[in-house]
């Protein structure tokens, strides 16, 4: 068998299998983590760069561990949903207890349903930063759902309860 490719009809050219004298000795060597040289380049201009700012919104995946921490070792209060928006990704709870209504981000809803207006939840509360001054709802769990309405869950199948 020779070792030269041979093209096959109607395919572009087969390339040879590299040989052991040009390749990497170990996979971690300093050469093989480098990427070519010929490969650099700069990211392409974008006009939105410098306007662009992180959200203040924090959810589940922004939120600091410790601040995780605090919010699970406190207590659980019940609420009901007022109003709750799967496009946009938030919703509030207003607390049974009476006070101002509890904002809720679309990651910390725990469990399969999509909550609706009047479903009956339980969750804990976490102050917003930066300012500390306000409160979220986290580990948002639906307990009753309220009867009479259809629910969605979040694969998108509709069940009436």
């Amino acid at each position: 068998m020779s070792s030269q490719a041979t093209p096959i009809q109607g395919s572009r050219p087969v390339t040879p299998p590299l040989t052991s004298a040009g390749s990497p000795r170990s996979p971690v060597s300093p050469e093989s983590l480098r990427p070519p040289a010929c490969r650099h380049r700069d990211r392409s201009p974008s006009p939105m760069r410098d306007y662009l700012i992180p959200s203040p919104m924090p959810t589940r995946r922004t939120r600091t561990c410790s601040a995780t921490a605090r919010a699970s070792e406190g207590p659980v209060f019940r609420g009901v949903c007022k109003y709750f928006s799967r496009s946009k990704g938030h919703g509030f709870i207003t607390p049974s207890d009476g006070g101002s209504d509890i904002f809720v981000h679309i990651s910390d809803i725990e469990g399969e349903y999509v909550p609706v207006e009047g479903d009956e939840v339980t969750y804990k509360i976490c102050s917003i930063p930066p300012k500390h001054e306000k409160v979220q709802a986290v580990e948002v769990t639906i307990t009753h759902l309220k009867p009479g309405t259809k629910h969605e869950t979040w694969a998108g199948h509709v069940v009436s309860s």
